[in-house]
């Protein structure tokens, strides 16, 4: 039995009549004629009452258009649910971030992606470099936001660069490197450092040696931390000294001061990266409302 077999019975039922039906349905009246007597040998039993003139339900034909009604419309909502999720219009939406380096981004952009998208649930994932890039590769991420990640780390991924940050160092408010406009690369090198794990921020400890590049001596890292919130408090606490995004001012406040470095570092590249395979639905609405409001604030 196929749903082509009661949306013609339903049709029959409905018209009380094989000629009225089979002009509705697009078909010749023989044909239809022969589907219903295939539907009702399949069933073992009779669904209609014919005359000349018209067709009548019996008891069991009744019921059964009563059921038959019911999948039809299952049927049809099943459509179109499904429809909503393969054009992105509804499902959940997996997304990976790093926190500090996409403040300026992940907010407006969630914004506007759930007033556009109502239905749609978005799960944010803060998650580390290495954990981010196994979540896309493994499907348990649709899209995610960070700081580009080497070639090699993005084997079988996509980024898309969107956005670019300048490098600056916090610094406690009461450090004397506080009142100063700028900070020497190899006045910086020669203070403790705190920075994000090397096991799950690889990319970050490249940065960190690029920008140190031209100091005689390498940076002193005294600690590390497996999250930019508890980097950020050992660098309140004076632990240490932190390179981080430009973008971190808009959620430190006044806890940290934000210090250019000279020479200045090459900024960060910021972006989007997704499986090769292709962008979700859904995952690409998300792209889009991110590359818009980055358009919008210039």
């Amino acid at each position: 039995m196929e749903l082509r077999h009661l949306r013609y019975f339903a049709a029959v039922a409905e018209t009380e009549n094989v000629s009225r039906a089979a002009l509705r349905l697009h078909l010749s009246q023989p044909a239809l004629s022969r589907q219903i007597r295939d539907l009702e040998d399949e069933l073992g039993f009779p669904l209609l009452t014919r005359t000349a003139k018209s067709v009548q339900l019996t008891a069991a034909g009744r019921t059964f258009l009563d059921e038959a009604r019911a999948v039809l419309l299952r049927a049809e909502q099943a459509i179109k649910v499904a429809r909503a999720v393969a054009t992105g219009q509804r499902g959940e939406l997996h997304i990976g971030y790093a926190p500090s380096p996409t403040v300026r981004i992940l907010p407006p952009a969630l914004r506007a992606f759930q007033a556009a998208l109502p239905d749609v649930r978005v799960k944010l994932h803060d998650l580390s470099t290495e954990e981010i890039l196994a979540g896309l590769r493994d499907g348990a991420l649709q899209i995610a936001f960070l700081v580009r990640p080497s070639r090699a780390m993005l084997r079988g991924l996509h980024f898309e660069e969107l956005a670019r940050e300048e490098l600056r160092l916090a610094v406690p408010p009461k450090h004397a490197f506080a009142r100063l406009r700028s900070v020497s690369v190899v006045r910086a090198a020669l203070e403790p450092l705190v920075a994000y794990s090397r096991t799950d921020f690889p990319e970050y400890h490249e940065i960190l040696e690029a920008a140190f590049a031209t100091a005689k001596s390498r940076p002193h890292i005294v600690e590390e931390h497996e999250s930019g919130a508890s980097m950020i408090a050992a660098v309140e606490a004076g632990s240490g000294l932190a390179l981080v995004a430009q973008s971190l001012a808009c959620s430190i406040g006044t806890r940290l001061k934000l210090i250019p470095l000279s020479p200045q570092p090459a900024p960060l590249m910021v972006g989007a990266a997704w499986p090769k395979a292709g962008l979700t639905a859904a995952a690409g609405r998300f792209l889009g409302c991110a590359k818009d409001v980055l358009t919008v604030a210039g």
